[in-house]
């Protein structure tokens, strides 16, 4: 008996997402024709709105409701229920279960937007089919079933979405420029908005699967790129993201492109965000130690260079970097909590520390110099 699911098309996603890009088309058109073209109103009205839907996804249904990166006040949570209303793309309950499986499940026949589909399936496809019969299975997000405000959304998401998403910039505009504001806006800040947002989202499904770099992972296909950060609130670093889920960050350096990050951050400073977790560093440099060695393991493989002398020193190496980092990171905690007159001598440690964590990374430099020259012998002897 065949495993094959029948699929029928989901109608209703599929004339709102075929329907938007070619109503806002059509109203530029006649808004610049009929009226002029879109000046600082506009622009304004459009970026509040495509900030505050991209971050309520970003932030809100992603970090904080589907991985529980940190916690937020009721304030935040409304913020995002209205907002990510007005972004289209379903309930908090609805995104967030998909979401959920989706890293139980990814690249499985079981993830929702397997990028082993490809990538028109991941960016939008798998929205505008569903199986036949198919019922939502919300058991995966009991916990956020006991928000009220969430429920209140789940319950209302598209009257919610109407106002926030639509009228509310129609509403601006008539305040500030009369019909041809409300018309502008509405193309602009509501139509167009929703296309940027919706592609924005649906870019980190499909390319944050296909291409960049997996600096910390292979073992599932997502990726980390510096161009779909800048798109996308700074989601891109995707590789990151999958290897270190409840992270709040996605891009952990403070040079990251990573907006939803520095909004977190910026929200905890004025008492509306708590309890920010955060992968210790440590943690993050073993993982690309070890996925720096397993590539330059498998090229010497594939010279059929033996590498185990080179697996015995890689665990005295790494597991040398992390309790030096680790001690590092606890003592400067410590130094940066003590009174000014007991901080001479933790100077000292700390300082000593930090060389013994160089002199760990020195040997692990070494390590991989070698195993680039063992390469390079058997690549010319082949």
């Amino acid at each position: 008996m065949s495993d094959t699911k029948n699929v029928q098309i989901n109608w209703l996603n599929s004339i709102f997402l075929f329907a938007t890009p070619v109503l806002a088309t059509i109203g530029i058109i006649l808004h610049w024709m009929y009226f002029s073209p879109p000046g600082l109103l506009e622009l304004i009205v459009f970026f509040f709105l495509y900030f505050a839907c991209g971050l309520s996804i970003t932030v809100g249904y992603h970090r904080l409701f589907s991985h529980r990166s940190h916690n937020a006040k009721w304030p935040l949570v409304l913020f995002y229920a209205i907002f990510g209303a007005g972004s289209f793309q379903n309930s908090i309950i609805e995104w967030c279960s998909d979401h959920r499986r989706h890293h139980k499940m990814t690249d499985s026949e079981e993830d929702p937007y397997s990028a082993s589909k490809g990538f028109w399936y991941s960016h939008i496809g798998w929205i505008l089919l569903e199986e036949e019969n198919f019922v939502n299975d919300f058991s995966n997000v009991k916990d956020l079933q006991q928000s009220k405000i969430i429920m209140w959304q789940h319950r209302n998401i598209f009257v919610i979405g109407a106002l926030s998403g639509l009228i509310l910039p129609a509403v601006i505009g008539f305040a500030f420029a009369g019909i041809p504001g409300a018309v502008g806006c509405f193309v602009w800040a509501g139509l167009a908005r929703v296309v940027f947002v919706h592609h924005g989202t649906f870019l980190i499904n499909s390319a944050a699967h296909i291409w960049g770099t997996q600096p910390y992972s292979e073992e599932n296909s997502s990726r980390d790129s510096f161009w779909l950060a800048f798109l996308t609130f700074g989601e891109g670093y995707h590789n990151f993201h999958h290897t270190f889920q409840a992270d709040y960050r996605n891009g952990h350096k403070w040079y990251h492109v990573d907006p939803s990050k520095w909004w977190i951050k910026s929200f905890k400073y004025v008492g509306l965000n708590s309890d920010l977790k955060s992968t210790p560093k440590h943690s993050i440099e073993v993982a690309k130690v070890n996925m720096r060695f397993r590539k330059k393991a498998q090229r010497l493989e594939r010279r059929n260079v033996s590498i185990h002398k080179f697996e015995d020193r890689l665990t005295k190496c790494r597991d040398n970097l992390r309790s030096k980092m680790f001690e590092f990171q606890k003592a400067k905690k410590e130094f940066k909590n003590m009174a000014s007159e007991s901080k001479a001598a933790m100077k000292m440690k700390v300082n000593d520390l930090k060389n013994s964590v160089k002199s760990a990374r020195d040997d692990l430099r070494q390590l991989f110099k070698e195993m680039k020259i063992e390469y390079k012998q058997a690549k010319l002897s082949a």
